[in-house]
């Protein structure tokens, strides 16, 4: 896709595929039997599908950074680099049926369950047309299956399990899923959460998200293993690794999990290794080139989620022109929502007299 030099981290600017990662990247899945099998059933309308969510994601997050550049906002959470972890486990769900609850650097999940990336932007700009009326930036919407996040780390995985409890009282065959940062994992909302769900068997999956820094303290200063992929033994339920960069093993090990909820085996706990290539927000972009040296972030650069997957679907036969369209309509798209969000600024913003409104405590 389009490289933005003025946006886009200065790996990804000049980014070039790496000939051996480019080999190997179908290594993830044809390892794993089962995923092997999902993959090779996949149509090419998922397949193009999980692109134009990567590539929605990746515009989004450009959008707000250009914004925070012209003095629109004053500061945005992306989720650049990390769009395999979110694209590819909501699209392997039944978006009619499962709920998902994203952290807040998940907002492509809000966007492939079906919300308008207007809407995703009005929650910047606290409009009262947004899905919160202006109250807060952390965005979603039940009518389209999506738990508006909580700011406090760390809780949502609680919240998620009642979903999921609500699934089994009800006799509904959906499935919740939640994203937990590595540095949530440490919580007391998040430790309970994956006991009870554990101990009542409900289908539930929790995807620990390990972007290596929570906030600002790298993994290796705050978890004592050197990875996630054995938390769930904790827990006596099931669980698995796969490639957070790797959009179509993240489609395939989900996908797993969730057959596996269905049937009544849940919950999961996944395990997804990424890097988030750039600060915790935008204003301390600086701060994480300090935390990780030159080589970490060329290290994950070469591994650019989108980069990487529009190499294999070259190698399978998908036209290059067939991406361009692809992302010129998403560009379309995100251009159009923006200007339809700033437009909702100029003359939507919340009135005083709805300060009290929805509010029951």
């Amino acid at each position: 896709m389009k490289r933005y030099p003025a946006f886009d981290p200065p790996e990804y600017v000049d980014w070039r595929p790496d000939p051996e990662l480019v080999a190997g990247y179908a290594a993830a899945w044809e390892a794993v039997p089962a995923r092997k099998e999902i993959v090779g059933r996949l149509e090419r309308t998922v397949l193009t599908g999980l692109y134009a969510g990567m590539v929605r994601a990746r515009l989004h997050d450009i959008m707000l950074k250009r914004w925070v550049r012209q003095g629109v906002i004053s500061k945005a959470w992306l989720g650049t680099g990390e769009e395999a972890t979110t694209i590819g486990p909501v699209h392997s769900l039944d978006r009619e049926r499962d709920v998902v609850a994203p952290m807040i650097r998940n907002a492509g999940a809000c966007c492939d369950m079906g919300m308008a990336v207007a809407d995703m932007l009005r929650g910047y700009l606290g409009t009262y047309d947004s899905p919160s009326k202006g109250r807060d930036g952390h965005v979603g919407a039940l009518a389209h299956r999506v738990l508006q996040p909580i700011s406090s780390i760390g809780n949502m995985p609680a919240v998620t399990i009642g979903i999921a409890l609500a699934f089994r009282l009800r006799k509904e065959p959906g499935v919740a899923l939640t994203w937990v940062g590595d540095g949530s994992v440490k919580s007391g909302p998040t430790h309970e959460a994956f006991n009870f769900a554990a101990a009542q068997r409900l289908p539930v999956i929790f995807i620990i998200q390990n972007n290596q820094v929570a906030l600002g303290t790298p993994v290796r200063q705050h978890h004592r293993p050197a990875d996630f992929s054995e938390v769930h033994k904790a827990y006596g339920c099931a669980g698995w690794s796969f490639d957070g960069n790797n959009v179509v093993d993240a489609y395939a090990a989900t996908r797993i999990a969730a057959d596996r909820c269905r049937t009544g085996d849940g919950p999961v706990i996944l395990d997804a290794e990424t890097f988030r290539m750039g600060g915790h927000a935008t204003h301390d972009e600086q701060e994480a080139r300090r935390l990780f040296d030159a080589a970490t972030f060329a290290y994950w650069g070469k591994r650019d989620p989108i980069g990487l997957y529009e190499e294999f679907l070259a190698s399978i036969g998908v036209a290059r022109e067939e991406l361009e369209r692809i992302e010129a309509d998403v560009a379309g798209e995100v251009d159009r929502a923006a200007a339809e969000a700033l437009d909702s600024r100029s003359r939507n913003m919340p009135p005083p007299a709805s300060a009290l409104d929805d509010v029951y405590a």
